[in-house]
This record gives structure tokens, sequence and C-alpha cells, in this order.
């Protein structure tokens, strides 16, 4: 079989191990026959796993952890082994991780999160001694005491700072301030921060009594407490599934302060002033965490923020890898900020997470934010640690309207800003096991079984599969890497890539430093080769990183910096772009190979891969409106469109030029393509350009004299309109079907015809003389007719289903089929 023909049957029929693995929150009482249940409905659509995650909702009765409890998810770990399912077990009650429902400070009150407070004492213009007592707290500690001179009621003078000694036994510090300029003391103590997490019972979630104590995750001791609770549990009893069925261990967005903490904390941990003042900071620059201090503020701030970061990866993730690895499974989740890429460093399945609405289609959101970054900052850190699949758990808190306003239409379009940027591995948040209740709107909605596209779920599901067996063994084809921290990936200059088709990678300042190696003018780690690295605002890298840079650049490669401020790299040899748009002029003029669209298309995103020596393109379109054009590349075989919603194929129009070829490119709204290159086939000089046919074409509007009909009513329409207009229907949530009767001529009937159906809110079943053709989810709704279907007199039938926001949430989003309905007749000439 040809290489292309074996890649072409793994597209249409992936492996399992690519299916969506949701979330499927367990918060209702339980019962084992329920959970066998749910999963055989899942494995149906072709859900081939999922993350037990206990959620709000369960009874006391059945304890977090509890012998029950393991019992249950044992039943589900061995019925999902029988049907060859996977399953990644969750390790907390409920989120954020590390604190196993409390019973790591319940264990040992000691390992409660900690935080540096500041206690800030003012004095204004005083001149004369003044007592300031020391009240603390059990279990609190005095970090520090400085008298700081206020040039307002936001900055200090860093330089004039008083280190204020407390003498052994006193309970009180003497400061006699200065004469000139308005003096504070301040107090930093060590303390607890109050922190919660939210649990899995009734009274445990924020700000309810029982809320579990967050654990101090920069303490070693705790972590390897939360291990002993959790961890060591979940293999005390499954451990024959570990390796095969079960596949990773899943920790969500651990808080160092907890949620619901006391204001104005900065994370800390008892000791650790001794690992700042190691790294070179000093004592009397603490305050900058809270105060402006001049030049010194942000220098501060980042040696801080990344001494923390450093050592939560030590404390935290890396014992957690440890022991995942140790026990034959992989470590996977996410940590809590979007760009925090640096913290990816000890998982096995790197991750993100969509949530909130924070990318979205609208107002560009997609390019647009710090969130923006985190599909590349899973995707990349795993290209980068050669880590084969990289997560985003994804959907959650979604909808446009919030509540259960999400719709199938903006899942899909949140499906492919993930996989045009590297993503392979969907975690839908969430099926729920339960909507009783308030758990119906526990950070909904349900994505899965209690949502209107779930008989249609197959779909999404093979989709998921097809586009994740692609993004997974291949390598990318960036020429472009962007340089960033840990915590730190640039958006603004990153923007006119995406509009310009450019496709780059995150790439770590200290991967840069430590993994990577500089040949012939190029930057090589893992699989990743970089001829160009682009830098926006430069002064916060090292010097090591400019002495890497510079040898890059002494060896032909290219560095582009934009400067918004006055400092920068000082590269010599680099070039400086004046704004973000000259960034990416000078990146098109320094490329090996480019890819140009005509007419251009900023609503276009495109992704190069090679896998199993054959490359791919993956198209999306991001925007709203379908795109027609040109795509010009300069890759060798012969072009061929894959459409991973359907599993079709189709032949590329396309004519080969001096050194490249233009292809005729057409991208739907919600759409992705895949263009796939086949090297064995590869004719140059053929010409396979169509002519362009003429044709005429007659256009049918069928918007008017339609019957509904519903469980409630039947009656005529004479003109379409949403159906929460109609008197009692206001906030009905469910099906309407509609029904239309038209003649079409002989003649008609041998032309192609093309019914769209306009405006349809928002999922349409269509069946023409009784035949059912398909299902659309997601504008254009658009189906090809059969003429051999057709007949003198027809009738279309279209079943129409909306969102449940207008039921569960008291909504009137629009609802039904809206059109206008057009039937287009053409005839080739």
């Amino acid at each position: 079989m040809k290489l292309l023909e074996h890649l072409k049957q793994s597209f249409i029929n992936p492996p399992s191990e690519f299916s969506p693995i949701p979330f499927w929150f367990w918060n209702d009482e339980l019962s084992k026959s329920k959970i066998i249940e749910q999963i055989h409905d899942f494995h149906a659509k072709e859900v081939d796993g999922f993350v037990i995650h206990p959620r709000m909702g369960m009874p006391r009765t059945m304890p977090y952890l509890s012998e029950p409890y393991l019992d249950l998810v044992e039943a589900a770990v061995a019925e999902a082994d029988q049907l060859g399912m996977k399953v990644i077990l969750y390790d907390e009650g409920m989120y954020p991780s590390g604190s196993a429902c409390g019973m790591v400070v319940k264990q040992n009150p000691q390992y409660a999160s900690r935080a540096l407070q500041l206690r800030e004492y003012r004095f204004g213009e005083i001149n004369e001694a003044i007592t300031i007592p020391i009240d603390l707290s059990p279990g609190e500690q005095l970090v520090s005491a400085q008298a700081v001179c206020k040039l307002s009621e936001q900055e200090i003078a860093i330089e004039r700072t008083i280190l204020l000694k407390l003498e052994q036994g006193s309970d009180s510090l003497e400061f006699i301030p200065p004469e000139d300029g308005g003096w504070s003391v301040l107090l930093l103590v060590d303390t607890c921060s109050k922190g919660t997490i939210r649990g899995v019972h009734p009274g445990q979630d924020d700000g309810e009594p029982d809320a579990p104590l967050a654990a101090d995750l920069l303490n070693p001791e705790a972590t390897s407490t939360f291990i002993a609770l959790t961890h060591e549990r979940y293999y005390e009893k499954l451990h024959q599934y570990f390796g095969s069925t079960i596949l990773a261990m899943f920790t969500d967005e651990p808080d160092l302060l907890g949620r619901g903490h006391s204001e104005g904390l900065q994370p800390w941990t008892t000791g650790f002033m001794d690992e700042f003042l190691a790294s070179g900071g000093r004592e009397e620059e603490l305050p900058a965490l809270w105060f402006e201090a001049g030049e010194a503020t942000e220098r501060v701030r980042h040696t801080y923020k990344s001494l923390v970061q450093a050592r939560l990866s030590r404390t935290y993730y890396k014992p957690l890898a440890d022991w995942c690895e140790a026990h034959g499974i992989g470590l996977t989740g996410h940590p809590a900020a979007s760009d925090d890429i640096g913290l990816l460093e000890h998982f096995h399945i790197p991750g993100q997470d969509i949530v909130w609405r924070y990318i979205a289609p609208e107002h560009n959101k997609a390019i647009t934010g710090v969130h923006s970054t985190m599909g590349k900052c899973s995707s990349d850190a795993a290209r980068h640690r050669y880590r084969r699949r990289n997560m985003n758990e994804s959907f959650g808190v979604c909808g446009s309207e919030g509540g259960w306003s999400l719709t199938a239409d903006n899942m899909k379009w949140y499906l492919d800003w993930l996989f045009v940027r590297g993503v392979n591995l969907i975690v839908p948040h969430a099926f729920y096991y339960s909507i009783r209740g308030e758990r119906r709107d526990e950070r909904p909605p349900d994505v899965g079984p209690n949502n209107i596209w779930w008989s249609e779920y197959a779909q999404f599901a093979k989709y998921i599969k097809r586009m994740s067996w692609l993004m997974t063994d291949c390598v990318n084809g960036a020429e472009v890497a962007v340089l960033a921290q840990a915590s730190y990936l640039p958006w603004r200059i990153v923007k006119p890539l995406y509009e310009k088709q450019i496709e780059f990678n995150y790439l770590e300042e200290e991967l840069l430093l430590r993994s990577s190696h500089i040949v012939d003018g190029t930057v090589r780690i893992a699989d990743q080769t970089y001829s160009m690295i682009v830098v926006e605002n430069g002064d916060r890298f090292s010097q090591a990183c400019v002495a890497k840079l510079t040898e890059f650049v002494k060896q032909g490669g290219k560095v582009i910096e934009w400067k918004s401020e006055a400092k920068g790299l000082e590269v010599i040899g680099q070039e400086l772009a004046a704004d973000e748009e000259e960034v990416s002029a000078l990146v098109t003029a320094n490329l090996h190979s480019t890819i140009e669209l005509q007419p251009a298309a900023p609503a276009i995103r495109i992704s190069r891969i090679t896998k199993e020596e054959t490359d791919f393109l993956v198209v999306v379109n991001e925007g709203e409106a379908g795109y027609e054009g040109k795509l010009y590349v300069s890759l060798p075989g012969t072009a061929e469109i894959w459409y991973p919603w359907t599993g079709e194929f189709a032949a590329a129009h396309f004519e080969r030029l001096e050194d490249k070829q233009a292809i005729k490119l057409s991208v739907a709204r919600r759409e992705c393509i895949v263009i796939a290159f086949d090297r064995v086939s590869d004719a140059r000089d053929t010409i396979v350009e169509q002519a362009e046919q003429t044709a005429s074409k007659e256009t049918l509007d069928l918007s008017n004299d339609w019957r509904i009909d519903n469980e409630s009513m039947s009656k005529q329409l004479k003109s379409l309109s949403s159906w929460t207009e109609w008197e009692g229907m206001e906030h009905y949530s469910g099906n309407v079907t509609y029904t239309k009767q038209f003649k079409l001529s002989d003649d008609a009937r041998k032309g192609r015809l093309e019914l769209d159906l306009g405006d349809v809110h928002e999922i349409a079943r269509l069946s023409v003389n009784g035949q059912e053709l398909g299902v659309r989810m997601w504008k254009p709704y658009l189906f090809t007719l059969n003429s051999e279907l057709l007949q003198s007199n027809n009738e279309l039938k279209v079943e129409v289903t909306n969102s449940l926001a207008n039921r569960y949430d008291g909504l009137s989003l629009p609802s039904g089929l809206l059109g206008p309905v057009s039937l287009t007749i053409q005839h080739s000439e």
C-alpha cells in the first residue's frame, strides 16, 4: 500500500487513543449500574476515555477517597478496561489540586497554605520616637521590619529604606522617623493565607464554612502528604490498571494561596527568605512586591516570581511527575495561568485550559491578550521537550451568554483554534453524571450527554480523533521562534504573524540556553530547527541569552526585535522593527519558504507539519465569512484536500509555477481543511488547474409558507421568525419541525442543486421527500440535493433543535429556522 493511502486509512478511522477524554463530573449519589450505563453511552458515541472528576454534589454519605467511593472508581476503570477505553484519574476533590479535599491540612495544620502579608503603620511627618507593637497570632512569624519613605500612597523611595531589628524577646519596635518626608513602618509577616479549595460535598464550596483548606504547595512535606493520601490510595486500589487502562493523573491549576484568601498577600513558605537572599535579592527590596519602587520594581517582582515558580516546580510538580513515572503513568493537567509555560517542565502531557470565554470568536480574542497564548503554551512546551501529546481542558463556562448558551458552532471554533496551534488531546469540560437540581448550574454547560448535540456527538468525537491523530507524531515546520520566558509569552508581536500565516513557536529562554544548539546559523532543539528568532522588549532577557543570540547571528541566523520601550537586547547584527507590523514584514523577507494567500486573509490560520515523510498544511478559518482564493506554497508533491469533519478527500486544483505551486483554496466558515502533498506522485509539469466553466444560475426563494409542528402546536407560517417571538414559546427549548412543499421543473432537476437554510438556531436535520440528508450544526447550513431524490412536487422537512439556555437560564435566544431559505440551481454550459 502506498504511504499516502496508508495515511488516509488512519485518517478515516484513527485509533481510539486519539479520542476526546472528557471530564466526567461525579456530582450526585452514585450507583454502579448508572456509571456502567453512562460508560457504554460514551463508548457508543466514539468517546473512548474519560477523566473521573469528583465534583460538588457528592453526598456526605460517600466521603471522598473512602472505600465505597474507590469501589465505584474501580468498577468504572474495570468497565473501561473491558471496552478498550482509557482513564485519567483526577487528583483532587474538587479543585484546585494539592490538598486532598482538605485532608492534607487536617493531618498536619502546619501544611496549610502560607503567605507573606504586609502590615503598614503610617506616621506621616511625625519626628518623635514611635513604638510599634508586634502582634503575631499562633503560627505567624515576623520575616522583616522596615521603615520606608513614602513618595505617594503607592510609591516608596527604596534607596532610603531602613531595616529595623526586633530585639530577642521583645514584642515591640521603636522607630524615630527622619525629619524629612512621610514615613511608614512595614511588618512583613509569614502567615496562613486562609485560602480554601472547592470541595465535593454540600457546605464545601467557596465561602462556605466547611470549604477545605488549601495546602502549602511550596512545602515538600505537604506535597508528600498529598501524594500519600491521594496517589498511593488510588494505586493501592487500581494498581493492575496502571500503565494500561489508566494512562495519567490530572493535576488541576494548583493555587499557592488558595481561593478566597485574605487580601494583599504574596505566596510564601516558611524559610523562603533564605532562598530569596541566596538568589541575589535584598531584604529591603521585598516591599516592591506591593509598592512602586522606581527602576527596581520590575526586577524585584520578576526575581521573586521566578523563584516562586521554580520552587513550585521543584516541590510540587516534580514529585508528582516522579511518582507518576515510577508507577507507569504520565502527569497531565495544567497550571493556573495561561502563559505558565515553564511550569509544564515536568508534565508528561503538558496542558492548558480554555475557560470563561477568555478565548472566543468575537472581538479578535483569538489572537489578542495573554489568554490567546494558551494553545501554543502547551503545544510548544511539548514540542521542545519531546512530549508526544499535549492537552487542553476545553469549553468550561464558554457560552456567549453564560450558562447553557454554548453552541455546537462555538465548540467547533474552539477545536479548530486548538488543533491549528498544535494541541492533540482534547479534554471536554464536562460530561455531567447528573444535572439534578443545582448541579445543572455548576460551571455549565454539560457538553456531552445532557446537551442537544449528544445524538450527533459521534461526529465530534470522530473529528477530534482525526485531528488529534494528525497532530501527533509529526514535526512542526515553523522556521520562526518567538523568545519567551517561564511565565511570559508575548502576544502583541505574534498577532501579525498569525494574520499573515507565518508559523512560529514560543521558545523559552531557559530552553534556549540549556537545551538548544546553534548549528550553521540555526537554533536546533528537539525536532525543531529555527533560522529566525523574534523578540519583544528584549531588556527582560539575561546577558547569557544575549550572548547566545549574538553567536546565532554571527553564524548567519536572524534576530528581529520590536522594542516598545527604549531598552532592548543589544544583540550585534539584529534587525529592529518600529512596530508589530514591521516585524512581520522583516520576518517574511527573511523566510526560506513562505505561504501566501491571495487575496490576503487575516482570519485564516495555517500550520505546516510533516508526518511519516508527508507534508501537510492544516488550514483553519477563524473568521465569520467563507474564504475563496489561492494559496502559494513551495512544497513538492501533488496536493490533495482532506476534509476531517467528513473523512472525505478531493484532488486539489493547482498550477505549477517556477518555484512554487498555486492551490485553489475554499474554506467555509467554521471549516478546517487539510492539504496533503503526495511526494511520490509529484507531477511537476502537469497543470491540474481546471478551466472555469460558465454556468447559469437561478435561485428559488423558499422562505415563506412553512408549516410548523411540535408537541404543543401545529400552524402555518407566512414568514419565518424566531419562535421566541411566538406566544408561549419565549423560553422554549426543544424541537420544532418545519415542512414546506415546492415544485421543480424537469429542467431544474437536471442542474446542480444546493439548499441554503440561511440562519438556523441551532441544529438542523433535513429530509427531502422522506429521505434524511444529514445534520448541520453551524452556519453555513448548506445541503447538496441529489437530483434523483427530487420530483415535480417535493417536500422539505427541517427539524430544528435550539439551545437549552432558554429553558435552563430563562433566556430568549433566537431559535428555529430564520432563513432566508433558498434553493440555487446551477446549469453548466
